[in-house]
């Protein structure tokens, strides 16, 4: 078995997901929708689950729908929710949700918003 492959038991995945409060689990893997603004967006969106998934070498599941996109994670190769897919979900959490924080970039007008707050 390779680093990081070891399957993650419902007590783990519990605590774990306490640091990732829009993940859940289910049906065996760790699950994210993205609410996005357009279909633009969603594109936007997927593009960098892309990047950051194949920057890993871990390949999750997506699904791109005009309204956002769900992420599901797991790791095949172990056949359930390691910590290879904790890392990748909170990486992915910080790079798409990542907002100008001050200082010169503004951010986008609310009408160019790639994802919904609702």
């Amino acid at each position: 078995m390779a680093a990081g492959e070891r399957i993650c038991g419902e007590a783990e995945i519990a605590v774990a997901l306490a640091g990732l409060p829009h993940w859940s689990h289910v049906d065996g893997a760790l699950q994210r929708r993205f609410r996005t603004t357009s279909f633009k967006a969603a594109l936007m969106v997927a593009t960098v689950v892309g990047h950051l998934r194949e920057a890993a070498w871990h390949h999750p599941e997506m699904l791109v729908a005009f309204s956002g996109v769900t992420v599901r994670l797991w790791t095949h190769t172990a056949r359930g929710v390691t910590a290879k897919d904790f890392e990748l979900a909170a990486e992915i959490e910080r790079t798409v949700g990542w907002r100008p924080r001050g200082g010169a970039l503004t951010g986008p007008l609310a009408s160019h918003a790639i994802l919904r707050d609702d």
